[in-house]
């Protein structure tokens, strides 16, 4: 039966959005909901803790923020420290520089895929986010056959093939890492032609940049991720 609203009919693509609208919203509440049940339950577990205690849990808290602040730092100095061309990848702000000894050569605006996602094998993952020193396996062109994971063909709405490789799949340039990121820009067709989707995983920049970097990339070059 179709929506009715103000004694007039929505159309069906009104009506799935309406229908969207109400369904974040819903997530929405149920988030709230978890978040004061786990500030209730903090605070519980708090008041039947004895002043000593709650002073031990604050310091160890501190001392994991400190730690994990002092983690980024490192990642952040290591690649400005480097004398070596290099990429640098700050998965906070979106934005990944070439740079030699703390001297930004080119800046680039990048989107980051969501964290995880199975390998075209299934045995493994791959987390974008993961923070740390990576190396570049190789530079990748319009002609390289990507063999895509099943999970992007279903994020797409597209039954998964038999045979998942695409010709040109990631664009005229991309970059793959040794731990199978890559940094690829939208291509003309396949399963990653999207404005409005980025591979999980993976790092989604410009084609102009990708092309322009292309020319400076050497193998085994370092990759920082930081925030």
């Amino acid at each position: 039966m179709p929506v009715v609203r103000s004694g007039r009919r929505l159309p069906k693509g009104g009506a799935l959005t309406l229908v969207l609208v109400i369904l974040a919203l819903a997530a929405d509440v149920v988030l709230a909901a978890r978040y004061v049940r786990y500030q209730d339950e903090t605070a519980r577990l708090r008041e039947g803790m004895t002043d000593a205690q709650r002073e031990r849990a604050d310091a160890v808290v501190a001392a994991e923020r400190h730690r994990m602040r002092i983690t980024f730092e490192l990642i952040r100095r290591q690649a400005r420290g480097d004398r070596e061309l290099h990429l640098s990848v700050n998965v906070d702000s979106n934005h990944m520089v070439l740079e030699r000894d703390g001297v930004a050569l080119r800046e680039v605006d990048v989107r980051i895929g969501r964290e995880r996602f199975a390998t075209a094998t299934g045995d493994s993952s791959i987390s974008v986010a993961t923070l740390g020193q990576r190396t570049e396996r190789r530079v990748l062109s319009g002609d390289y056959s990507w063999s895509g994971p099943a999970e992007v063909f279903r994020d797409r709405g597209i039954p998964a093939p038999d045979d998942r490789r695409v010709r040109g799949a990631l664009g005229a340039h991309a970059i793959e890492l040794t731990d199978g990121t890559v940094i690829y820009a939208i291509p003309e067709s396949g399963p990653l032609a999207d404005t409005a989707y980025v591979m999980p995983g993976s790092v989604q920049a410009s084609a102009a940049d990708l092309k322009a970097l292309s020319a400076n990339i050497r193998r085994g070059m370092s990759v920082y991720f930081y925030k």
